[in-house]
């Protein structure tokens, strides 16, 4: 053989190990293929298959351009057919809430006060004597008589443990008497600022708290050990990973509660994207102005950038602050925050670069936040703040445009619509039902709804919220046609405000939402098409899958 052929052999071989070497390198490590993608992503909404290699997405397009990723230690996921959305996000929802809520008393879904008894009385029976017990969920609203209860019935069933029973919407709390005892609450007990103690005819307290007086009885409820919280968040984490949601805003997360965050990630056991939101405060809130905003901590797992404030209460609670008397009863509801305070802690914010994030339901409310955050703007001006308004239900026709003037957020949790439609005429009358729930009108000024549950306040499913989102109907298909049914999103819409919007109001945009080369490979698998199922459909889909950064993170049996 020649030299010179050698030679040109030689080359060839290297040239071919160099191809070899580089087609091994480029290979993925994840290929999702033979299924219908939804992806979030207006340059491609719907794709075949997609490439993930070291947690990001690195292709999204036909079978062909993923099986040219394929190499001998590739995982392939063939979905036969099925869905692939983006992982879902809760943009408002309380970790810590649900994993408690998970070990003590789960009151949802009951249809009595009777039925709220006796699942304490169950708990009661491997409780030792003494010891607190402690549940959530009840909503008189959905028992046959709607009023207050009182604590008679729950004391003679359950003597001998203090019990507190924190209401769905976590804005008041029903106590039996050995709590009242405990607490030392009298008939002279004074309602607090932004709080008011349900009482008898005669001035006694009749067992339930609202708001701000909620705190005059927990106050002497032992608080939950590290230990317990800890073993509460992973409790959660498992529960919003079986729904398919891979990401949470956490609306009121203590110090306590960040340093658990900190502990798990530290630990590579934080398997869920969280973005928590500092609780009112004040010492907490200036050590973390201090330290400044911390994004995508852990590897993406963990931001601290955003204050979680609180101006009103809840409207099944009365304590939603409307500008008129309430159609049903007296009075305007609560302030539990002033005015002055949600200004302030803005300002502060926004020097500091945090975002806020605000608490508002009713129609005066929400005029109020506004305006605190117009004022603060105004004293620090800043271009991208993405402040936002948690919840905003209930919101006056002048004030609905001043969101998407404002640059302001209205965080909402669809399913509360759903929740809420039986009762929220009583509460509002038909005026001002026309400004409830608003999505359509919110969107047609320019601004993005990010979607939620509030669990455990809600049930954890997103899909409810997606339905609520799409149908404006319960899950029996009430009412016909759509509880004002001109409100509704379109189910691209809903599929955004569950990834990508949520993303956006958190600053996560380049990084998380939609499946895009370049990002974070967050996906569910779906055994039914949510885009396309008739809506009488949408609430029997299941979770096949959940993935975090190409990691399957949950598999249903």
């Amino acid at each position: 053989m020649s030299r010179s052929r050698l030679t040109l052999l030689t080359a060839a071989w290297l040239v071919c190990g160099a191809n070899g070497a580089a087609a091994q390198q480029s290979a993925a490590d994840l290929v999702v293929t033979n299924g219908r993608i939804y992806t979030a992503d207006g340059a491609r909404p719907v794709a075949d298959a997609m490439a993930i290699r070291g947690g990001r997405v690195v292709f999204v397009g036909d079978r062909q351009g993923a099986r040219a990723l394929t190499g001998a230690n590739t995982q392939v996921l063939d979905l036969a057919g099925r869905t692939v959305i983006p992982g879902m996000t809760d943009a408002h929802g309380h970790v810590t809430g649900l994993g408690l809520s998970l070990l003590n008393v789960d009151l949802n879904g009951t249809t009595s006060f009777d039925q709220v008894i006796a699942r304490v009385v169950e708990k009661a029976r491997t409780t030792p004597k003494g010891q607190w017990i402690v549940g959530r969920g009840w909503d008189q609203n959905d028992w046959g008589d709607t009023r207050w209860p009182s604590h008679e019935a729950l004391s003679r069933a359950v003597p001998d443990h203090p019990v507190a029973l924190e209401r769905v919407d976590g804005h008041a709390i029903l106590v039996n008497a050995l709590a009242l005892q405990k607490a030392n609450i009298t008939k002279e007990t004074k309602d607090p600022a932004g709080g008011q103690i349900i009482r008898d005819a005669q001035g006694n307290a009749q067992g339930v708290f609202v708001d701000n007086a909620s705190g005059l009885v927990e106050r002497t409820i032992p608080s939950p050990s590290r230990a317990q919280r800890k073993e509460a968040i992973k409790l959660a984490i498992d529960d919003m990973h079986r729904w398919g949601i891979t990401g949470i805003h956490d609306a009121g997360a203590g110090a306590d509660v960040l340093e658990l965050y900190e502990e798990l990630g530290r630990e590579s056991a934080l398997d869920i994207r969280v973005y928590a939101m500092i609780s009112d405060n004040a010492a907490t809130i200036d050590a973390w102005f201090k330290r400044g905003p911390q994004s995508g901590l852990y590897d993406g797992m963990l931001w601290v950038r955003s204050i979680k404030l609180y101006q009103d209460g809840a409207l099944g609670s009365r304590g939603a602050a409307l500008i008129e008397p309430y159609s049903d009863a007296p009075g305007t509801g609560l302030l539990v925050s002033p005015p002055e305070h949600i200004k302030d802690v803005a300002t502060r914010a926004l020097r500091a670069g945090f975002q806020v994030n605000t608490h508002a339901i009713g129609d005066r409310g929400n005029r109020l936040v506004l305006d605190s955050y117009e004022a603060a703007l105004k004293a620090v001006p800043t271009a991208d703040h993405r402040f936002r308004v948690e919840h905003a239900q209930i919101i006056h026709s002048d004030d609905i445009p001043r969101f998407a003037a404002l640059g302001v957020i209205p965080s909402m949790q669809a399913s509360h619509q759903t929740s809420d439609m039986y009762w929220a005429g009583t509460r509002l009358g038909e005026t001002r039902l026309r400004g409830a729930y608003a999505w359509r009108s919110l969107l047609e000024t320019g601004t993005i709804i990010p979607n939620g549950s509030d669990f455990p306040v809600e049930y954890v499913n997103p899909l409810i919220s997606f339905h609520s989102a799409v149908a404006r109907q319960d899950a029996k298909g009430w009412p016909a046609g759509g509880w004002f049914p001109e409100q509704r999103m379109t189910r691209e819409e809903a599929l955004k405000s569950m990834s990508l919007w949520p993303a956006y109001a958190a600053f996560q945009e380049s990084e998380l939402g939609s499946l895009a080369t370049g990002k974070r490979a967050d996906f569910v698998v779906l055994d039914q098409d949510v885009m396309r199922v008739p809506e009488a459909m949408i609430l029997d889909t299941h979770v096949l899958s959940t993935w975090v950064g190409g990691k399957r993170v949950y598999e249903r049996k």
